[in-house]
């Protein structure tokens, strides 16, 4: 159903740059550029992630209440991608654990400040 989602960055380098670090945890890579946008993911098929200068010239901002979730294969995936964003310099939202009965995830924010989810659904 999602096709892309998008978060707006002022540095357009710097903030490509961290995302090809931690996306390549979940294996994603760059699919599509331009002078303005950069967008990852494993196919162009599939939902993309990406980061975009704000298309009216003004400063990006933070929505309130706005996250979006990166689904992993793993508890490992989770904490790896976790870990190297905040080595990264990403800001701790929520340390990996379960939030409820089977989804188990972490929270950071991004270079930006925009706020990100990497989780998981764990069957027994």
């Amino acid at each position: 159903m999602i096709g892309y989602t998008t978060v707006g960055t002022d540095n357009l380098n710097y903030s490509a740059s961290f995302y090809d670090t931690v996306l390549t945890i979940l294996d994603a890579k760059r699919i599509m550029q331009a002078d303005d946008f950069v967008a990852w993911g494993n196919s162009a098929e599939q939902a993309m992630f990406s980061i975009h200068l704000p298309a009216d010239g003004k400063a990006a901002s933070v929505g309130n209440g706005v996250m979006i979730g990166l689904k992993a294969k793993d508890i490992a995936q989770v904490e790896a991608l976790y870990q190297k964003a905040l080595h990264l310099g990403a800001q701790d939202e929520g340390e990996p654990g379960y939030r409820a009965e089977g989804f188990y995830a972490a929270y950071f924010r991004d270079l930006d400040g925009n706020k990100l989810n990497i989780h998981c659904m764990v069957t027994d």
